[in-house]
Formats: structure tokens, sequence, C-alpha cells
């Protein structure tokens, strides 16, 4: 039961960030809208009503939370606070580098983690980066399903969660799972809603402030805003690396469902 309870948990956050997920979509895939095949959006009624409550919550919520958050910070604060959470993703992506079989990668991670949660002050400075040359290799087990030969599956958009696919909400659910701060708060139910939930709240605005003016141009600018969010999110996860074929392309390292979701390949 406590199990089950934790990855529903999860499936918070897999919604939360996925707005960085779209926009990091919308850019990698540009005008190649039309080589999305058209039968593959298989539940398009469906997906497109998900679609809209989703495209709501984000106008009369998380938008509004995110404009908040920019009029009460400095660009100084949010940049601390966007890398402490990306390091919070590093065991996750050592995790999987591993089982991808990228070894040096894995234990880079791992060296990151050390570094940054120490003497960068929880993450909120890059010196692993900076001062010992360990540049990040962001994974996550989405790509190592698809490292592994795992079919994606079908093009769906949940409420909450976003456009997504099978084998995305399996992987974001693992690594969810292992994220330091559910680990960390597993066996105290009373710390672990009181740390959580603001965790993900917080990934969630700070990942749609970042995004703030890029998704609103795409939002502005498309004539079909679901099926430019679609082509994206499509295009985006043919850069996954598929079957052991190693593709480095930054694609793979970014978040890719458009939910309220909030982090983080063929």
């Amino acid at each position: 039961m406590k199990s089950f309870k934790v990855l529903s948990i999860m499936l918070i956050p897999m919604a939360l960030q996925a707005c960085a997920h779209e926009s990091a979509s919308v850019v990698n895939a540009g005008s190649s809208h039309a080589v999305v095949e058209e039968n593959y959006d298989k539940f398009e009624g469906f997906n497109r009503f998900s679609f809209e409550v989703n495209n709501q919550l984000d106008n009369y919520v998380l938008r509004p939370l995110a404009k908040g958050y920019r009029a009460v910070t400095t660009q100084y604060i949010r940049d601390r606070v966007n890398l402490a959470l990306a390091n919070l993703k590093e065991p996750m992506s050592s995790v999987n580098n591993i089982l991808q079989g990228e070894f040096a990668s894995g234990l880079k991670n791992i060296g990151r983690f050390a570094i940054n949660s120490t003497l960068g002050l929880a993450g909120m400075y890059d010196v692993a980066g900076g001062g010992f040359g360990l540049e990040p290799h962001p994974s996550n087990f989405d790509m190592t399903l698809a490292n592994w030969c795992v079919k994606d599956g079908p093009f769906i958009v949940l409420p909450i969660i976003g456009p997504t696919t099978p084998r995305a909400i399996l992987g974001d659910a693992f690594d969810g799972l292992g994220n330091p701060v559910v680990v960390a708060t597993y066996n105290d139910a009373n710390t672990r809603d009181k740390i959580l939930y603001p965790y993900f709240a917080l990934s969630a605005v700070a990942a749609r402030e970042t995004n703030m003016e890029m998704l609103d141009d795409v939002k502005k600018s498309s004539v079909d805003f679901y099926a430019t969010v679609r082509s994206a999110f499509l295009q985006n996860r043919k850069q996954i690396n598929k079957c052991g074929v190693n593709t480095e392309t930054e694609s793979q390292t970014l978040d890719y469902d458009f939910d309220f979701d909030m982090d983080e390949e063929d």
C-alpha cells in the first residue's frame, strides 16, 4: 500500500514538469509537423479533450503561478533553483547510463551529484562542471527501455499527465521512485507529504517560468495548438536511442510531455 501511494505521488511531477518537455519538443520539431504519421494518433478524440483540459489548467493555474514566481524572484535565484532541481536527477541518470552500458557517464553522474550536493551547496552551483570538468550526461529509464528495444506504444494525452506514451509513463514512474527526495522521505508519511508536494509544485512552476515566452509564442502562432504539440512531441521521441544505437542528441536530455510537466528517445 505504501509503495502504491508513493507511485501515485510520482505521477504528479510527471504531469507538472511537462511544460518543459513540450517546449523542448517544439524547439526540436520546428516545421516537421507534416511528417507525423496520421494514424499514430489512434485516440485523437480523447486526446484532444484531455489536451484542452490540460491547456485550461495551464491558463488558469500553472501560468499565473509561474508569473507570480517570476515577479517575486530574481534570475539569479531562479538559476540556483533550476540547478538544484537538476542535481536531484543525477542519481537516476547514473543508474540509467549504467543500465545502457555507458559506465563512464554513469560514474560522472555520481561524481557530479556528490560534488554539487556538497561543494555546490545542494546543487545550487555546478562546481563539478565548472571546476572539475564533469559535464552533465542526463539519462532516464525511458531512454533505457528504448535502448533495450522496448516499443514506445501509442501516443496518448492524459488529464494532468499530458502527452505521453506507455513507455514514457513507465520510465517516468521508475525514475520518480528513485528521486532522492522520494527516497529520503519514504518511511515518514508526515514528512513525505510536507516535502514532496511543495517539491513537485516548485519543479512545475520553475519549469513553466523557464519556458514562459516560448510557450506563449507557440500558443499564439499555432493554428492548431494540439497538432503542433503532437508533432513536436512525436518528433522529439524519434531522437531517443533505440536498440543500442547511440545517437548523442540534445533532445535526449529533455523532458518531452506537455503536462502541467513537469523532469526529464527512437
